[in-house]
């Protein structure tokens, strides 16, 4: 008889900022619906095309030690065309090969983690450096030419929050992901993404 995994879950993540949002994200297990779980994050060094390409084999050598595993990359940068689903769908399949089989799974972030930054919620002005609010960000957004889509998301995330911190000389760095994901509500995401990792978290830890 083998000894139960000691902690829940794994992340494999691609960066710095991905790991902080995650680390946010995941100590916040009442915000979404689920009971306390414990959690060790990765940082693969090779960034998206390596945890696209090597992900699984890595997290092949923790199959034992983990009862869940999971890969985060952004789709862009990735060095990968095909889609969201079809990422997942084959990194889970790899997954399954290497001791993973029903407990693995693998979320790519259309177009990049920064989408995921873009609520609406006074945290995020606050997080960004903006002391006039939400309100004056958005609207500078729009003057400097961030088309929004219909949930208020500039089109070129990643770009418009590097704008928005250089306008108001904020550093950038990896604490203000974690801030985002520490306080700002998680209801009202309709990003697909987020919308798996809340479905894959409901699955794997739901009372």
């Amino acid at each position: 008889m083998t000894d139960a995994p000691s902690t829940d879950l794994i992340v494999l993540v691609a960066d710095k900022n991905m790991e902080a949002a995650f680390k946010g994200l995941l100590s916040r297990p009442q915000a979404f619906s689920v009971r306390q779980f414990s959690f060790d994050i990765f940082v693969y060094p090779y960034r998206d095309p390596g945890c696209r390409l090597e992900g699984a084999n890595f997290l092949g050598h923790f199959s034992r030690q983990y009862q869940y595993g999971l890969i985060v990359y952004d789709r862009e940068g990735s060095g990968s065309f095909e889609s969201r689903e079809l990422l997942e769908e084959s990194g889970e399949s790899r997954l399954q090969q290497v001791g993973w089989r029903g407990r693995g799974k693998v979320i790519v972030i259309d177009p990049e983690l920064e989408v995921w930054v873009w609520t609406r919620s006074p945290h995020l002005a606050n997080a960004l450096g903006w002391a006039d609010g939400e309100s004056a960000l958005r609207n500078w957004l729009v003057q400097k030419g961030f088309a929004q889509d219909e949930n208020a998301k500039p089109q070129r995330p990643k770009e418009a929050m590097e704008a928005a911190l250089r306008q108001v000389r904020k550093p950038r760095s990896s604490s203000i992901y974690q801030q985002i994901a520490e306080r700002v509500s998680l209801q009202g995401h309709t990003e697909p993404a987020f919308l798996k990792l809340r479905a894959i978290l409901s699955s794997w830890f739901g009372t």
